[in-house]
């Protein structure tokens, strides 16, 4: 039998104090009722004696002391999950927003997952290609892995996340056994950005392997702390349960840290750094360990996270535990963004952990890991001579050093440089890394294999156009 509760004793901000509550437990859901007709959902989050503090998702809006009808569910905050998802679009806390109606659940779970033995997990083998080649070639996202990503204030994430919507794939096997999806999570974007987002998604014809969760700006703060769990919960069921390959990215974290700090000001928590509370790690490792490969189950939930950085700075709480928590990060550059260089991304800070083991022969490619690791030497070479040059001038370099800045300027204009809609394979990717690399002196290629040297690498130059080409034997 439930217990309706007349009143409330307090309301702060989206959050409202109850007296008097027998029963209740911490995540328990309630039902309330304003004015008599309209219903909204709260979530209970602390309990002191008989008092229960309530998040109201839809906000508090009109509700007052008098005017509310609280009703404790005994449950905690579920949502019916199905395969007919696919295609739709939902807000925050899962209801749908485009107008098609509800959705026939085939199961409803609670959006906090089920723990997870460690003991069950598989260690991530397999990659994903996204046909971005500076990811995939050198920092390969692998089936399992959590992978953020590092952006700025008016940096070019919300078109690289649309982008790795549309062209995230498992490799270039066409293995037809096996099903591979997308969770896309939007938290506190605006509408002009939703609207991008869905749009993307239609006219590229991929909206029929994708679930979409928006959390727009002008909807309650407490809807997006919710947002990421009940994204993950969809994800965990299409992995787990129907043996699929689910990619859940997550946009912006940022938006969810600050969500969580205005929360924890509103019930006057003593906050921690930057004003955050303390257990932000916490609720951060809760969603980000929710990614990975269970043990003789056939399906992966992979997730790259895309969080802003106030500032630019990477030493802020929000990337800091994010990249303590996770397995890598892929960092935007605001100075390549100012060359107009896309996607802008920042090579030598960024790295996946997982990577050495999802590559080479019977994954990629042999020389994958060869390629790679020379690709990173070498740029990072390119900042020396780059230095060198702003002191001395160019004309003074050396002949060597000439050509790392040569090198240098192909390579983020060729490698790390692609249209929105370019797709490249894992091979065409490797390629143009040979391509590059044989702009340098084979003396100067020190983190290849020999053998690998003698079958892949060919001397090369850029023509008048800027092209690369074969170089002729007087060059």
């Amino acid at each position: 039998m439930s217990i309706e509760y007349l009143g409330l004793s307090s309301i702060n901000g989206p959050l409202v104090v109850l007296e008097g509550v027998k029963g209740a437990a911490y995540d328990e859901i309630v039902e309330m009722t304003v004015n008599g007709n309209e219903k909204r959902l709260g979530r209970i989050i602390e309990i002191n004696n008989d008092k229960a503090v309530i998040q109201v998702f839809e906000g508090t809006d009109r509700m007052a002391l008098r005017n509310t009808h609280t009703k404790l569910t005994g449950k905690p905050m579920e949502i019916g999950v199905s395969e007919a998802m696919f295609g739709r679009t939902f807000n925050g806390i899962g209801e749908p927003i485009d107008g098609l109606g509800s959705v026939e659940a085939e199961k409803t779970l609670d959006v906090n997952g089920k723990p997870l033995n460690p003991v069950t997990r598989e260690y991530p083998r397999n990659y994903i290609r996204t046909g971005i080649s500076a990811i995939d070639g050198l920092m390969t996202l692998i089936r399992g892995q959590k992978l953020p990503i590092f952006s700025g204030n008016g940096l070019p994430h919300d078109e690289l996340a649309a982008q790795l919507v549309r062209q995230s794939s498992l490799g270039d096997s066409d293995n037809d056994d096996e099903k591979f999806a997308v969770v896309f999570a939007a938290m506190g974007v605006k509408h002009d950005v939703a609207d991008f987002f869905q749009r993307t998604f239609a006219e590229s014809g991929v909206s029929d392997h994708v679930i979409t969760f928006i959390n727009l700006a002008n909807d309650p703060v407490v809807e997006r702390l919710i947002t990421p769990k009940v994204a993950l919960t969809v994800a965990e069921y299409l992995a787990f349960e129907k043996g699929m390959h689910i990619l859940v990215i997550l946009t912006d974290m940022t938006s969810f840290a600050e969500a969580m700090r205005e929360v924890s000001s509103s019930k006057g928590e003593i906050p921690s750094r930057k004003g955050f509370p303390g257990y932000l790690y916490s609720e951060l490792a809760t969603i980000y360990e929710r990614a990975g490969i269970v043990e003789g189950v056939n399906g992966s939930v992979t997730q790259i996270p895309i969080l802003t950085m106030p500032n630019d700075d990477i030493t802020h709480p929000i990337p800091d535990l994010t990249g303590y928590i996770t397995e890598g990060q892929i960092v935007l550059d605001r100075d390549l963004n100012g060359q107009s260089i896309y996607p802008p991304i920042a090579v030598l800070p960024s790295l996946s952990r997982l990577m050495k083991d999802g590559i080479g022969e019977g994954f990629t490619r042999a020389d994958h890991q060869d390629v790679a690791n020379q690709l990173f030497s070498s740029y990072s070479k390119v900042g020396d001579a780059r230095a060198l040059a702003s002191v001395i001038g160019e004309d003074e370099l050396s002949d060597t050093d000439k050509k790392y800045l040569v090198f240098g300027r192909a390579f983020e204009q060729m490698f790390i440089g692609q249209s929105v809609n370019d797709n490249r394979t894992i091979f065409d990717t490797l390629d143009i890394g040979w391509n590059l690399l044989g702009l340098m002196p084979r003396g100067e290629l020190d983190r290849i294999d020999t053998k690998i040297l003698d079958q892949y690498y060919k001397p090369t130059m850029l023509d008048a156009n800027g092209d690369i080409v074969p170089a002729t034997v007087e060059d």
